[in-house]
């Protein structure tokens, strides 16, 4: 028999982090094989930027910048708002976004462990309400856009903004499905015959279904490695399911169904990657599940009424305000003391 003292021996913030890295990287091979390698020049230029900015921030606040930039926080928050945002997006866009992220999301409250919102979730919106024209103009998947740019044309547009000779924008980009279908739903049409235009798949968005499968794949690795638990996952996709399959059960022709809000927009991202950061959300167990149904029930919201296609990031902004009070709700009882 073991005997005490039991000391546990805690992963390092790096480790977790490099973990959570490992975990976004089937996604980001699914990204590529649907849109094509644009995303992985959005997420290069993010993370040196996210890097630059954090040495730049560190050294004005006169803190060693080796042992932060090594924890991997800054790659994660790059990583996540890159696979937020178009991966065809002009390269200041992604760059400005980084930088509220970095800069006024995160340093300017303390750096990593300080920040009240979450970093990614900042940056994209800002983007979003700023530049609401550039960030709804997403690629079609390869197997649906008219004209298919390679590797390099993606790159070249990226820098330059300017195409193939002979190509038109609207022959490489197509509305979201949450976009395209709130855009049909306003002007009277039936989610039946909605949903048989191109850009939708068996049950979401076609080839976005691959990309949130690989999303799920990653979250459970990371259930698996214990760095997350199952409350915040669990609740948010359970409810987001549930209020959806209400909506779906009173109204099947004006509400889709649950399997199209787990498997479209940032649902599978958001599930195991963006609510599950460990600073800007609660920390109780309880606390955790009612977070997690608070960012369900706006985020569909959102998307069902709301002037945007998705309401991911508003909704985790809105909820990281409530975490202190969700925490000092929520704190189980100590033992030996009353309720």
């Amino acid at each position: 028999m073991n005997r005490s003292p039991y000391i546990s021996n805690a992963p390092s913030v790096s480790t977790i982090m490099f973990k959570v890295l490992i975990a976004l990287v089937p996604g980001i091979i699914a990204y590529v094989w649907v849109y094509g390698g644009g995303v992985l020049v959005t997420i290069v230029l993010a993370t040196i930027t996210a890097l630059v900015a954090e040495a730049a921030m560190l050294k004005i606040r006169r803190r060693p910048i080796a042992p932060f930039l090594s924890d991997y926080s800054a790659v994660i928050t790059a990583w996540l708002l890159a696979l937020a945002i178009p991966p065809l997006a002009p390269w200041w866009l992604i760059v400005v976004g980084t930088l509220f992220a970095i800069v006024f999301s995160k340093q300017l409250y303390g750096g990593l462990g300080y920040n009240p919102f979450n970093p990614a979730m900042i940056g994209y919106a800002v983007l979003i309400i700023s530049f609401p024209v550039i960030m709804t103009k997403w690629p079609a998947a390869l197997q649906l856009a008219q004209t298919k740019l390679s590797f390099v044309d993606q790159l070249n547009y990226i820098f330059s903004g300017a195409l193939p000779q002979g190509t038109v924008m609207d022959a490489v980009t197509s509305a979201t499905p949450l976009d395209y279908l709130k855009t049909q739903l306003k002007l009277k049409h039936e989610i039946s015959s909605i949903t048989q235009a191109p850009v939708f798949g068996a049950f979401g968005g076609k080839g976005n279904e691959l990309v949130t499968g690989a999303y799920l794949l990653g979250g459970l690795y990371l259930w698996q490695q214990k760095i997350i638990s199952w409350h915040l996952p669990t609740a948010f996709l359970g409810m987001l399911a549930l209020v959806s399959g209400v909506f779906w059960v009173v109204d099947s022709a004006h509400f889709a169904s649950p399997l199209f809000h787990l498997f479209s927009g940032a649902s599978m991202l958001a599930a195991f990657f963006i609510i599950t950061d460990p600073v800007s959300g609660p920390t109780t167990p309880n606390g955790k599940l009612w977070f997690a149904v608070g960012v369900a029930l706006i985020t569909y919201i959102v998307r069902v009424y709301g002037g945007y296609p998705d309401g991911v990031a508003f909704a985790v902004i809105f909820m990281n305000i409530c975490v202190p009070l969700i925490d000092a709700s929520t704190q189980p009882r100590v033992f030996g003391h009353e309720k």
